[in-house]
């Protein structure tokens, strides 16, 4: 069994940085999922696909994996430039706009 460890990105709700930047440890899903007849809900039967472990650094998930002698994968997290405004949002209210804010 393949684990991944990678850092989580944050989701598209998000404006803030939380809970990114941690590593977490899945296992992989081994047998595959199956509907039920009456109400159409996906099951399986697989609850060590529903792990996820969480770790502050990269090197304790692997030495996680390698203590319980499991294989590993890391995802590397793509890095991206802060989308920091040099003025902030109160600019918005400033009184000493040099151009009329409007929608």
């Amino acid at each position: 069994m393949r684990v991944r460890i990678f850092q989580p990105a944050r989701n598209a709700m998000q404006s803030g940085t939380a809970r990114t930047k941690g590593w977490v440890l899945v296992f992989p899903q081994d047998e595959p999922r199956g509907l039920d007849p009456l109400m159409g809900w996906t099951s399986s039967a697989d609850t060590q696909s529903q792990v996820r472990l969480r770790f502050a650094t990269r090197a304790e998930a692997e030495a996680y994996a390698k203590a319980n002698g499991l294989d590993y994968v890391v995802t590397e997290p793509q890095s991206r430039a802060a989308n920091i405004r040099p003025r902030g949002y109160g600019e918005n209210f400033a009184t000493v706009r040099r151009a009329p804010w409007t929608h």
